[in-house]
């Protein structure tokens, strides 16, 4: 044999060799689960405003888990239909799921749908505890979720789409006068414009078993779930409705509903009122968001060796402060209620969202955001655990490398409202500093930088690989 076809040779084994890898190379393992987790009638709804205890559940309230694996990175996301997670009750859950699973904890991903009709988790209201037995209940649940996820897991793989269906409008009106508030009559005569964006898109991921049947679904779009706010019901709101309406079409499979960047946006447009009972505005909105899932699964794709990988970054930000004067006013109000005096609504919640901010962050008033980017094949999810103002949701996506980006909000802990500079400037609810508003003037900016470098991480490799 000659030198050259010894080369020749050598050359087809090794391409064979290389082929038989990428054909041997792990397959993409996907597991699911679903929980319910309804807390007890008669315990107290979340509310800002409103402190009332539930006297009725109008469907159940669930976590949906996704977990996907490639042999190098594992990964759980988490859906649960719940108002938000304090960042410590987080930390020690997903501690707990990771010992019950071997996956690295910050590899799970906990997101809150955000809906008003769950337990009460969050302290936003002076008259109403946080639930700590629920939340008790809560770890063993989501411990149970993330082991059956994990045990179910097989050969898979995913698809994914991207449309639009408009199911969220800007909430904070600006008026004549300089001033901005959080819903309003757009009618006035003073009424100035809306402060910011809203953002239609809509994003499906579809996990299927390597036969091509159907595991789970996981949707994403941008709005507040308020629908039974301050109704004293317990409800997943539009996000369990359009679960029901996707089983009913695909089967009974988990289905998670991951929120935007939400934080000044609401299901109502002030600029176009709808008049319609609670019940017609949830089947209208479910349907919409049910219906434009079932549109992209007509034409999904299916990938059984997508790129999986995820980053993450804690970021430090400063607190804001209430004003002396004010903590002052506010303590006033908060002793009025104490001698009986029946103060409710936005005043109420300014007073003792302001004391309660002074008393949590006074002494070191500094605050830790965990910001994370996953990819999935095209896809790139963006988590941070804030409101987050729209408009800087968008300001990732412009920046983002990705074919698709979806910003998910309130995941991994719950940092309150992050408002733009225009929703600081214009004041009022989301925009004075309390308690669940009180992250620095440019800590939204400070998001979007941090979620741009992971993202082209994730999809630009160094210039070192590209020069060689």
């Amino acid at each position: 044999m000659t030198m050259k076809q010894i080369y020749i040779f050598s050359l087809v084994l090794f391409v064979s060799g290389t082929q038989t890898f990428a054909e041997d190379a792990p397959h993409l393992q996907v597991g699911a689960a679903s929980k319910v987790i309804n807390n007890q009638i008669g315990s107290w709804v979340q509310g800002a405003g409103v402190p009332r205890t539930a006297t009725k559940q109008r469907d159940d309230l669930e976590a949906n888990g996704l977990y996907l694996s490639d042999g190098t990175t594992k990964l759980l996301l988490v859906s649960c239909d719940l108002v938000c997670l304090n960042s410590g009750h987080v930390v020690t859950i997903r501690e707990a799921m990771a010992e019950a699973t071997g996956i690295p904890p910050r590899n799970i991903l906990i997101t809150c749908t955000h809906t008003h009709g769950g337990p009460s988790l969050v302290k936003t209201n002076y008259l109403m505890p946080i639930d700590h037995a629920y939340l008790n209940r809560l770890e063993d649940w989501l411990v149970e979720l993330a082991t059956q996820a994990v045990q179910s897991a097989r050969p898979g793989k995913i698809g994914w789409g991207k449309g639009e269906t408009q199911i969220g409008f800007n909430r904070r009106l600006c008026w004549a006068d300089g001033t901005h508030t959080m819903h309003g009559d757009a009618s006035r005569k003073d009424f100035s414009g809306l402060e910011g964006p809203d953002d239609p898109q809509h994003l499906a991921i579809f996990a299927a078993d390597s036969n091509g049947k159907l595991i789970a679904v996981l949707h994403h779009n941008t709005t507040h779930p308020t629908i039974f706010y301050a109704a004293g019901i317990y409800s997943a709101d539009f996000p369990g409705e359009a679960r029901k309406i996707l089983r009913e079409e695909l089967g009974n499979i988990p289905v998670l509903y991951l929120n935007g960047a939400q934080g000044d946006i609401a299901i109502d447009d002030m600029l176009n009122r709808r008049q319609e009972s609670r019940e017609e505005k949830l089947q209208r909105v479910a349907r919409l968001v049910a219906d434009e899932t079932l549109r992209l699964y007509k034409d999904v794709t299916y990938h059984d060796h997508p790129m999986l990988e995820h980053r993450y970054d804690d970021l430090k930000v400063t607190v804001r402060l209430p004003d002396p004067d004010r903590l002052v006013e506010a303590r006033k109000v908060l002793a009025q209620i104490d001698a009986g005096e029946k103060i409710r609504g936005m005043k109420m919640i300014m007073a003792f969202g302001a004391v309660h901010l002074q008393k949590v962050f006074g002494e070191n008033p500094t605050d830790t955001l965990p910001i994370h980017a996953i990819r999935i094949g095209e896809v790139a999810l963006v988590s941070q655990p804030c409101e987050l103002f729209c408009q800087f949701g968008l300001d990732i996506k412009r920046r983002s490398p990705a074919p698709i980006t979806a910003v998910v909000g309130l995941a991994d802990g719950y940092g309150g409202y992050c408002p733009t500079i225009y929703g600081i400037l214009g004041g009022g609810y989301s925009g004075q500093p309390i308690y669940w508003t009180r992250l620095e003037s440019t800590a939204g900016y400070k998001i979007v930088e941090s979620a741009g470098r992971m993202l082209n991480s994730l999809w630009r490799k160094p210039e070192k690989e590209v020069n060689k």
